[in-house]
């Protein structure tokens, strides 16, 4: 068979959201599809830093982090792309004038607000990022930080048109639902790193197949014929999707990896 490049969202597909672990399935279908020759990679709206360990010692040919903001290839990096440090203060301002709290997210370490958040879910990923040694030193309101994406939270409080129009110019922004919203610079997202990996590696759209499970997958799930999605997914993917396998408990990943014969 052909060499195919195979690209997995974690949260929801690879890692169980109800188990809290990778199931021994999917390891094993990883190591047979590295052993096939194919390549694996990690396509995650997560930034390198926050990828956590486990992931960087599964058998992966390489990651694309931060909504394609940020590539590595082995020991290689092949792209790297963060906000630059003028604009990123542009960025916080808007976000606190218009009652809008955020996590910025870089290659290194990631940025929240010095003081606690009205945000119940932002303060869920504080306790999450001690608990990895991140956000530990800086705080969002300082400048001179470095950092790929973000996201931010609104309420009823927050004016979510002017934060939007404020971001227009150079960022897209994903609605995860909720309140939650996802921004990476404009020209970059999780179909931009596939492009950027097939056009390395020499292969085509049709040799690539996606799995995911949520609204953030879309952009890859638009960008390729094969694209999987979970056994519990966003109905968003649904127009995109050209096979729906077992859900991560059910060891859907194998199961769908044999599907189309890649192990």
């Amino acid at each position: 068979m052909k060499r195919k490049a195979l690209f997995f969202d974690i949260d929801g597909t690879l890692l169980s959201e109800v188990t809290g672990e990778v199931p021994v399935s999917a390891k094993r279908a990883l190591e047979r599809a590295l052993e096939r020759g194919h390549l694996t990679f990690v396509n995650t709206g997560r930034t390198w830093c926050v990828l956590p360990a486990e992931f960087k010692r599964m058998p992966f040919s390489g990651y694309i982090c931060g909504c394609g903001t940020y590539i590595q290839f082995g020991d290689e990096v092949l792209l790297k792309r963060s906000i630059p440090q003028k604009r990123g203060e542009e960025i916080v301002r808007l976000l606190r004038e218009n009652w809008a709290d955020m996590v910025l997210e870089g290659t290194e370490d990631c940025f929240l607000p010095e003081c606690h958040s009205r945000f119940d879910a932002l303060e869920g990923t504080r306790r999450y990022f001690r608990n990895m040694g991140l956000g530990l030193e800086r705080y969002a309101e300082q400048s001179g930080l470095e950092f790929d994406k973000f996201v931010f939270y609104t309420d009823a409080l927050s004016n979510l048109d002017a934060i939007t129009a404020g971001l227009s110019a150079d960022m897209d922004v994903m609605d995860r639902r909720n309140g939650l919203f996802e921004a990476a610079p404009k020209g970059y997202s999780k179909a931009t790193g596939i492009e950027a990996v097939l056009q390395r590696f020499g292969l085509e759209k049709q040799d690539a197949y996606v799995f995911g499970d949520s609204s953030n997958d879309l952009s890859m799930f638009e960008a390729v014929p094969h694209a999987v999605a979970m056994g519990s997914h966003d109905p968003v993917l649904d127009p995109y999707t050209e096979f729906v396998t077992r859900t991560v408990e059910a060891d859907g990943l194998e199961y769908a990896m044999k599907h189309y014969g890649l192990i």
